[in-house]
């Protein structure tokens, strides 16, 4: 077992975990952060993206040991007690339908208007093509980014 303590959604915790356990379990299984799913388990869909130390990344691809000492915000936390900017989009603009990908998307779109407050439509689709939809077509999800952007949500 391994020691680690992690900061998730404002909240520091304290735990002994296995070594190969993966960040994704650790968030669901031991915190209850079920709001960040488990996809492909092999980092291709994105759709368990969440933030470590203010950068996006797929927590099926992290082990909790390696999240020892960071600040992790997962789509919960994003909200902080009411809809995020992204939040509001993606519900304006439909762009979700099963919303099995909608956390790690709006994680990853977080990121991008964190380091691009501004992004062209391009720029949004090569910011987002680590995240993967089955459903929607993205454009849905370009025009609620755009919309995010446009009401200031990398503020």
């Amino acid at each position: 077992m391994a020691s680690i303590t992690v900061t998730v959604d404002g909240v520091t915790y304290s735990d002994d975990v296995e070594p190969r356990l993966l960040l994704v379990h650790y968030l669901r299984e031991r915190l209850g952060k079920i709001g960040t799913p488990v996809g492909c388990d092999t980092s291709n869909c994105g759709a368990c993206t969440v933030h470590m130390n203010g950068v996006s990344v797929k927590s099926c691809s992290v082990l909790a040991v390696q999240a020892d000492g960071a600040q992790i915000t997962t789509i919960e936390g994003l909200a902080n007690g009411e809809w995020h900017p992204l939040q509001k989009a993606f519900h304006t603009e439909h762009a979700l339908q099963c919303g099995y990908c909608t956390p790690g998307m709006i994680m990853a779109a977080a990121d991008l208007l964190r380091a691009n407050p501004n992004p062209t439509d391009e720029q949004i689709r090569e910011g987002l093509e680590g995240n993967l939809c089955r459903c929607t077509g993205y454009e849905n999800i370009v025009r609620a980014v755009r919309r995010a952007a446009e009401a200031g949500a990398a503020s």
